[in-house]
């Protein structure tokens, strides 16, 4: 007889919880004090569950298992950035990338092992996805990156950025099921205020977030206003057209109020004219904005090249005429290829 496949107990709601201790004869309120150890205390362990009886914890044992995550390996960057290679209960492997910056430390978190999409200048997109991440793997990171934090710069976690690898809108069930964990009071209690979920743009998703009234931030990888170059970029893009992009992104506005943040790569010769210039501004006056300017993180791939000094600048100036808020992002980690775009762990161990 083959051996009985416990469930991983997490997956359990806590009226699920709630209905199992009272089915086993015991009181509704154990499931309560379960759920407590696992979303708020983050406990990997039955035996850790130190205020339930040992018969309990046995209950819990036999029927269950916690299929927690482990930090495989760390690197970390000459800027305090760490890298970290998260290995998952079936031995496949995710990164995740804790920065520091003097006033905060920001988790950049993934959502799938590999990536759903094919941008041409980001590493993750060369891994095929294997599979989505469960909400409490997601969540594990959160987690790892908080107790990361209080040890290595003495302050807890500040902000989360849904910007590692995967697309998290190809994930949104286990992405909202986590974030609900993450800032719910009976889990870590972090405001949604200091989350940004970063899409490559998938207009129906978007929309669905906005219906859903999310309290977290949006991001979009834009890249580029014009078509026809942004499906070179990113060749899904086919499928979802700017056209449908803004319609989204203005939707989004008018159901939460919420301003959209545009991640922009400027690359050499690729899109650093002002034809390019022009079509952001424009693409920005649709709905209220911000733009961050990214720099560009090389992947060992010699079709991109980081913009001149001056391109970058042109970008700034025009959006900064129009009066729209326009930032330049330096890279973090890229001494450790933890700066965005160079995730690319092979996604499992052998």
């Amino acid at each position: 007889m083959k051996p009985k496949i416990k469930k991983d107990i997490r997956s359990l709601s806590l009226e699920n919880l709630r209905d199992f201790f009272t089915e086993n004869q015991d009181q509704a309120f154990r499931g309560n004090q379960v759920y407590q150890w696992l979303w708020q205390k983050g406990i990997h362990n039955f035996e850790g569950m130190t205020n339930l009886s040992k018969s309990t914890r046995a209950l819990l044992e036999a029927h269950f298992v916690i299929n927690h995550i482990d930090i495989d390996q760390q690197q970390k960057s000459k800027d305090g950035t760490i890298k970290n290679a998260i290995k998952l209960h079936d031995n496949l492997v995710v990164e995740s990338v804790l920065i520091p910056t003097a006033t905060r430390t920001t988790a950049c978190v993934s959502s799938q092992v590999g990536c759903s999409l094919d941008c041409k200048f980001c590493a993750t997109s060369k891994i095929k996805r294997m599979r989505n991440l469960n909400a409490d793997e997601i969540y594990d990171q959160v987690v790892a990156m908080d107790q990361q934090s209080r040890l290595c710069f003495d302050r807890p976690l500040s902000n989360i950025v849904f910007m590692g690898m995967g697309e998290p809108l190809m994930n949104y069930k286990n992405l909202i099921n986590a974030i609900d964990k993450i800032t719910q009071s009976e889990g870590l209690g972090m405001s949604p205020s200091r989350i940004t979920v970063s899409t490559s743009g998938i207009p129906k998703m978007m929309m669905k977030m906005a219906d859903d009234q999310v309290l977290f931030g949006l991001a979009v990888s834009l890249h580029s206003a014009r078509q026809s170059l942004r499906e070179q970029l990113m060749p899904f893009a086919e499928k979802f057209p700017l056209e449908d992009l803004a319609h989204a992104i203005k939707y989004w506005y008018k159901k939460t109020a919420k301003v959209v943040t545009y991640e922009y790569v400027v690359w050499k010769g690729i899109n650093d004219d002002y034809q390019d210039i022009n079509a952001l501004v424009d693409f920005c006056k649709i709905s209220p904005c911000k733009v961050n300017l990214i720099e560009y993180n090389p992947i060992g791939d010699d079709q991109f090249f980081q913009a001149e000094k001056d391109r970058i600048k042109a970008y700034e100036t025009a959006l900064e005429a129009e009066r729209i808020t326009v930032t330049i992002r330096r890279s973090r980690g890229k001494d450790i290829d933890a700066a965005c775009g160079q995730l690319a762990n092979k996604g499992e161990r052998v």
